[in-house]
């Protein structure tokens, strides 16, 4: 894809996937000064500020960034684009009222929402967070097609031998399921996802697939 092209890599071809860590869904937040208090009232409050409306990102072409657009897209809504060096500036800059939305993990979100300055309206993936079982999903809210989360995995050097990927995989098997690994994902808001190295290699292709399609679609420039 040209995207791929542009980053110098294919993902794909120059990796080899051991396994999947874990992941954390990405949550729509507003700061709490904004009066939207559901994702209604945002979209509505968008719709009513056209050209007002900015949010940050960790950076173009970041999930955070194409995420946003899909929702975007998907709502119908008009927003203009911040990207940082990283999400913590970007945090920064909307705590103190410089943008009015952003889509980060919900593990970078955690500690802002549990100190009441950032207001969870809605999370991707396929069920509500157990730490924040009361924000709905995107999906619940009628917003198909963002059951994705924001994932971390293993992986090597391409054509690794299968037999070091097997004793890695095994390895990193027994890392994710131990209890007391699994009450430190959990703090951090991410869940363990244990799959084969197969499993790994198609969720990772999957998910390339799908955000390459918003970056089509969206016509995002990643070089920018």
């Amino acid at each position: 894809s040209p995207a791929t092209r542009k980053l110098g890599y294919d993902p794909l071809k120059d990796f080899t996937p051991i396994g999947m860590i874990g992941g954390t869904p990405n949550v729509l937040v507003v700061p709490t000064t904004l009066a939207a208090t559901s994702l209604k009232e945002f979209v509505a409050h968008a719709k009513q500020n056209v050209g007002k409306i900015s949010y940050g990102s960790a950076g173009q072409g970041s999930l955070t960034h194409l995420a946003m657009e899909q929702f975007k897209d998907a709502a119908g809504i008009f927003a203009v684009h911040v990207p940082y060096r990283g999400i913590a500036p970007a945090i920064t800059d909307m705590l103190s009222g410089s943008t009015q939305a952003m889509m980060p993990g919900l593990a970078a979100a955690t500690p802002h929402i549990r100190s009441g300055k950032l207001r969870p309206l809605a999370v991707t993936g396929r069920a509500r967070h157990p730490n924040f079982p009361e924000v709905p999903t995107l999906e619940e809210l009628g917003y198909k097609g963002f059951d994705g989360v924001q994932w971390y995995g293993l992986v090597g050097p391409a054509k690794m031998p299968a037999e070091i990927v097997k004793r890695l995989h095994d390895e990193l098997q027994k890392a994710i399921t131990a209890p007391d690994f699994k009450q430190r994902l959990s703090a951090e808001a991410v869940d363990p996802m244990p799959m084969s190295s197969e499993q790994f290699a198609a969720f990772m292709a999957a998910d390339l697939a799908r955000y390459q399609r918003v970056v089509k679609e969206r016509k995002i420039e990643i070089e920018n």
